[in-house]
C-alpha cells in the first residue's frame, strides 16, 4: 500500500472529490468472485472528479476504459491525474505472480491496483469498476479491503453466431464491453454457415456479394418484393475487412481475443452457391438457403477447393491475430462424398478407408497450412473422427466426450457442451421469454456446470483450456434478443471460468447476479431480467399463451416467431415441429361456450433428413386443412374448424370453435390436420369465451 498521506493535502483531496465518511458500502458483490478478498481498516469516498494515475503508459487505455465504463454505468466521473500526488486511484506495475492476476487495495488514502502485465491491470480495473458502480450514483464509499485475484482457466469465452442472423458492429462492440467487464477473454465468432457467408474475402468477392444474402423462408418474405429488382427482398449483411480490423482492435484493447470460425467441410451451402465448383455435388443448390438444420451440402475435396479454402484462411489470418483459427468440422453429412465417383477414386488413391478418414485428411491439410503460419487449428469434436490432426484443439459440444478423448490423447480442449452451454435454449418457463428452444437452461444450471471433468488425470487436466457458452441464433432474430439470451448466463460462464473451484456457491452467485445484471442493463445491453422474476403467475384464467400450454411431445420443440409481418411485431408459437399439439390442462369450462384460437402458418424450413417422414400432419378434410379442438384429452372426438379463413393470411388469424355445454375442469387438446407438411400451422394463444 502507498505511504500515508499527510494532513497537508487533506483539503486538496476534499476539493478533488475524495471525501471521508462513515457511510460505507456493504461487502462488495464482485462477479466473477475473486480468489481472496479481505476487509481492511478505513473507508474511502469517491465522487465526480476523482483522479486516477498510471505508472506505465501502456495502461492509459485501460484507465480511459475504466473512466468511460464507470460514467456509462451511472458512477462517478473519473479523470486522469495531472497532479500525481493527489491521485485517489493509482495503477502500478508490481510483483504479481500470474500474468492475468492483480492486487487491489482500498484504504482511506486511496485505491491501489497492482499487476505485472497490461492484462492483469485491466482485470483489476474491471473489479474496481464493479466496486464503483454497485449502485448508480455520483458518489460511492468503499470499505477498506484487499483483493488478490487470478483466473482459473485461460479460455473464458462466448460464441456469437452471426451467420444465421447478422448483428451490427455496434452490437458486437457492446457485447465486447460487457464481456470484458466480467473478465471473459475470448469471443468465438461464427462467420460462415449454410445460410450466409458474412466475412469479406477480397480474392473471392462473391462469397459475400452472393453468399451474404438470402430470401427468408415463408410466405410473407416471398411477397416482400424489392422494387429495385422486382424480386423478393434479400435479407442479410456482411462484415468488411475494415470493420473486422476495427472490431479486432477494439476487443484487443479490452483483453479479448476474437477467434473466427470458417466452417468446413460441411455447412458449405452459401459458399458453394457463390462458387459452384466448391460443391461436392455441383448444381445441387442455386440460391443461399433459408432452412435451419443440417444440410447435405459439403465441400469438394479436389486441389482447387483445398487451394480456395487455404486462400480464404490466408486472409483470415491477416485479419485475426488470434492463436486459434476455428474451422468448424461439425455435422458434415458425407452422402455427397459417397455418391461422387471422383471423390471415391480420390479416397482409394489416398488409401483412405472411409469418409471419416477423408474428413480427417481434409482437416489435416488445413491444420498444416495454419501451422505453417504460426497458428493453431481448433474445431468441433467431430474432427476427432477418422483421426485428429497433430496440432489440433477440440471444442467439445456433444457432451464432454470429445474433451475427454482429446485430453487423453494429449490434445488441448475447450468445453462447450450442449445443452447446458447452448444459450439458444430459453432461461425460464415464463411466457415473456423471447423465441428460442423449448428446453430450459437456467442461470443456476450454467453456474452448476464444472468444466473440469473428474475422469481426467492431473496431467490430462492441463489440456483443459477452459469453457465457452454458445449462442446459435436461428431463432434469435434481433440484437435485443441476443443480449437477453447471452446475459446473465454469460456471468455464470465468467465465474466458472475465472473463480477457484472451491468458491462455488449457487445462492451467493444468484444474489450477486441480479445487481450485476442491472448494472449491465445500465450500460444499454439488454440482459435478461426473467431469471430473477420467479415463476409466472397466470393473471387471466380465461387465456393461455402457447408458451403456457403443455406440448403433447417435445421432439424438436421451439418457440418460433411468425414470418409476418416482415416489419413490425410478430407472434410467437411454441410448438413441436414434429407433432404440433397443445394441451390446456384442467381448463375450467363452466359457463364456457367457445374457444377463440389465434393461429398462424409457419414455413417448415427444417433440414431433418429422413425424419421428415415422422412429422405428424394429421388427416385433412379440405385443401387448406383444419384446426381440431378436443374436450377431455387428445383421444376425444374433435371439434373441427376449417383453416380456409386463415389460409390467405401469412400473419395471425383468430378462429372460433363452439363447445358443447360442459362443467368443471377438462383438458383441452389442440391439433391441426393439414394436407402437407409445409406450411406448418401453430397456435399463439387461446381464449375461453363465456356462453352467450
Amino acid at each position: 500500500m502507498r505511504a500515508s498521506i499527510g494532513p497537508w493535502i487533506a483539503a486538496a483531496l476534499a476539493a478533488a472529490g475524495i471525501l471521508f465518511g462513515s457511510a460505507v458500502q456493504a461487502a462488495p458483490d464482485i462477479t466473477p468472485k475473486p480468489v481472496s478478498m479481505a476487509e481492511a481498516a478505513g473507508a474511502l469516498r469517491i465522487s465526480d472528479g476523482a483522479t486516477l494515475k498510471i505508472d506505465n503508459p501502456a495502461d492509459r487505455k485501460t484507465a480511459a476504459f475504466l473512466a468511460d465504463l464507470t460514467a456509462r454505468a451511472g458512477g462517478p466521473k473519473l479523470k486522469l491525474s495531472q497532479a500525481p500526488r493527489l491521485a485517489v486511484i493509482t495503477f502500478a506495475r508490481g510483483d504479481v505472480a500470474d500474468p492475468e492476476g492483480y492486487r487491489l487495495e482500498v484504504s482511506s488514502q486511496g485505491v491501489l491496483v497492482t499487476a505485472r502485465t497490461e492484462a492483469g491491470m485491466f482485470y483489476g480495473a474491471m473489479t474496481l469498476w464493479q466496486l464503483l458502480t454497485a449502485e448508480p450514483g455520483k458518489t460511492v464509499t468503499l470499505q477498506g479491503m484487499r483483493i488478490d485475484d487470478a483466473p482459473r482457466f485461460k479460455w473464458r469465452g462466448l460464441m456469437l453466431d452471426s451467420a444465421r442472423h447478422y448483428q451490427s458492429p455496434a452490437f458486437i462492440r457492446s457485447l465486447i464491453d460487457v464481456m470484458a467487464a466480467h473478465k471473459l477473454n475470448t469471443l468465438h465468432w461464427h462467420l460462415t454457415d449454410d445460410q450466409a457467408w458474412r466475412l469479406e474475402i477480397r480474392k473471392y468477392p462473391k462469397l459475400t456479394e452472393v453468399g451474404g444474402w438470402r430470401v427468408p423462408a415463408g410466405e410473407a418474405p416471398a411477397r416482400d418484393i424489392d422494387p429495385a429488382t422486382g424480386k423478393p427482398r434479400l435479407y442479410g449483411g456482411v462484415y468488411t475487412q475494415a470493420e473486422v480490423k476495427a472490431l479486432v482492435a477494439y476487443a484487443a484493447e479490452r483483453q479479448i481475443t476474437i477467434v473466427p470460425e470458417i466452417e468446413m467441410p460441411g455447412h458449405a451451402s452459401a459458399a458453394s452457391v457463390a462458387y459452384p465448383f466448391l460443391a461436392a455435388a455441383p448444381g445441387s443448390r442455386t440460391a443461399v438457403p433459408s432452412d435451419w438444420g443440417v444440410y447435405p451440402d459439403i465441400f469438394n475435396t479436389d486441389e482447387r477447393t483445398i487451394g480456395f479454402l487455404q486462400d480464404v484462411l490466408d486472409e483470415v489470418v491477416e485479419l485475426f491475430p488470434s492463436t486459434y483459427i476455428h474451422v468448424g468440422g461439425d455435422e458434415a453429412v458425407k452422402d455427397q462424398w459417397k455418391a461422387s465417383p471422383t471423390i471415391q477414386a480420390q479416397m482409394k488413391a489416398l488409401g483412405l478407408k472411409d469418409e471419416h478418414a477423408l474428413q480427417s485428411w481434409f482437416v489435416q491439410r488445413m491444420e498444416k497450412h495454419l501451422s505453417a503460419k504460426g497458428r493453431r487449428l481448433i474445431g468441433w469434436d467431430e474432427i476427432l473422427e477418422g483421426g485428429l490432426a497433430p496440432g489440433a484443439t477440440v471444442m467439445s459440444w456433444r457432451g464432454i466426450g470429445g474433451a475427454l478423448a482429446a485430453a487423453k490423447a494429449g490434445h488441448d480442449t475447450v468445453l462447450s457442451p450442449a445443452p447446458i452451454l447452448y444459450f439458444d435454449n430459453r432461461q425460464t418457463r415464463r411466457s415473456d421469454e423471447p423465441p428460442g428452444r423449448h428446453f430450459v437452461v437456467r442461470l443456476e444450471d450454467v453456474y452448476a456446470f464444472d468444466p473440469m471433468p473428474t475422469q481426467l488425470s492431473e496431467a490430462e487436466r492441463r489440456h483443459v483450456l477452459g469453457l465457452q457458452g454458445n449462442l446459435w441464433v436461428e431463432h434469435i432474430r434481433t440484437e435485443a434478443r441476443a443480449a437477453h439470451m447471452l446475459f446473465p448466463r454469460g456471468l455464470a460462464v465468467a465465474e466458472r471460468a475465472w473463480s477457484p473451484v472451491g468458491t462455488r456457491d449457487v445462492a451467493d452467485f444468484m444474489r450477486r447476479a441480479e445487481p450485476a445484471t442491472a448494472r449491465i442493463r445500465r450500460l444499454g445491453f439488454a440482459a435478461a431480467e426473467t431469471p430473477f422474476k420467479g415463476p409466472e403467475t397466470i393473471a387471466d384464467p380465461l387465456y393461455r399463451d402457447s408458451r403456457q400450454l403443455k406440448l403433447c411431445t417435445t421432439n424438436i420443440a421451439i418457440a418460433l416467431e411468425d414470418d409476418a409481418p416482415v416489419r413490425g411485431e410478430r407472434a410467437t408459437f411454441m410448438t413441436d415441429i414434429m407433432n404440433p399439439c397443445w394441451i390446456w390442462e384442467g381448463a375450467d369450462l363452466t359457463g364456457v361456450g367457445a374457444v377463440r384460437v389465434d393461429v398462424g402458418q409457419l414455413p417448415f424450413n427444417y433440414q431433418i433428413g429422413k425424419d421428415i417422414e415422422k412429422v405428424v400432419a394429421g388427416n385433412s378434410r379440405t385443401p387448406e386443412g383444419e384446426l381440431e379442438v378436443r374436450v377431455g384429452g387428445c383421444k376425444a372426438e374433435p371439434i373441427v374448424v376449417p383453416l380456409k379463413p386463415a389460409a390467405g393470411n401469412p400473419a395471425v388469424t383468430t378462429l372460433e370453435a363452439k363447445l358443447p355445454p360442459t362443467t368443471g375442469s377438462q383438458d383441452l387438446c389442440f391439433t391441426f390436420a393439414r394436407p402437407k407438411v409445409d406450411p406448418m400451422w401453430a397456435l399463439s394463444g387461446v381464449w375461453l369465451e363465456p356462453r352467450k
